[in-house]
């Protein structure tokens, strides 16, 4: 199973797709559902550098597939209203393919997904407040990939408002933070690494409001994912291994404690 990293990024968008189907306000914003807006976002600022599909939580093993997990370089992820519905084989699924070098980056009420809070290990809550909130993304480390041609603020007019404390482990890199008009902060743009696999969270994009077809916002996601994508030659799960004394090349498999 190769990365593929000298080819276009192979990105799969996950889209839950529920508020679109049962709120006729959320439909308008986005006829096509919030992943086709994510999915066109990433097509317009990567062009021919991408190849995106898109699945849903209805498609039949919510389209995250072993098949298409390993034809994937970066797996998107927004989830809000059915979090407990995702299936917790196809959780362990897209785990086993994070830790084994898939990129994922995580987006808005993903905090609360299965899968982040399971790479997280905490309970990833935190103080909210929807109430069309004006909400300024600061760029906290400008040297960071995901930070390339992102305004200093991004300016969004109004979305839901997250604010500290934010229930996750301490970042291994921050680079965005967000203030909101009740005097809220909050870490909105975060990245870790489990196992051979790299994660990107970002905080903006409630379902209430067009935050996915703002330029800017767009940006960030595809910088994220193209940040996400891994430059190891092969996707393979950390591996505990046996090594003779002298020998740091051929490790045995284990063949558990007594052994």
């Amino acid at each position: 199973m190769t990365s593929a990293e000298t080819g276009p990024v192979r990105v799969t968008v996950w889209g839950e797709n529920r508020h679109e189907q049962s709120e006729a306000h959320v439909a308008k914003i986005y006829p096509d559902g919030m992943h086709a807006a994510i999915a066109d976002g990433i097509r317009e600022n990567l062009g021919d550098g991408c190849i995106v599909r898109t699945a849903t939580l209805d498609d039949p093993e919510h389209g995250l597939t072993e098949d298409v997990l390993a034809q994937t370089d970066v797996l998107t992820w927004w989830g809000h209203a059915a979090h407990a519905d995702v299936a917790d084989e196809v959780v362990e699924r897209v785990h086993r393919h994070v830790l084994s070098g898939m990129g994922l980056v995580v987006l808005h009420s993903g905090h609360w997904s299965k899968i982040f809070t399971t790479l997280m290990g905490t309970t990833c809550t935190l103080r909210w407040r929807s109430a069309h909130d004006r909400e300024l993304v600061w760029t906290v480390d400008p040297t960071h990939p995901i930070a390339r041609g992102i305004p200093h603020p991004l300016v969004i007019e109004e979305d839901e408002m997250y604010g500290e404390f934010f229930d996750i482990p301490t970042p291994d890199e921050l680079v965005f933070i967000s203030s909101f008009t009740g005097g809220e902060v909050f870490r909105s743009g975060c990245t870790f690494r489990r196992g051979h696999g790299k994660i990107f969270y970002f905080r903006p994009g409630d379902q209430d409001y067009p935050t996915y077809h703002h330029r800017d916002v767009r940006k960030v996601i595809a910088n994220g994912v193209s940040w996400a994508r891994s430059d190891r030659q092969a996707r393979d799960h950390p591996t505990l291994l046996r090594y003779d004394t002298g020998d740091f090349f051929n490790g045995q498999g284990y063949r558990g404690p007594h052994q």
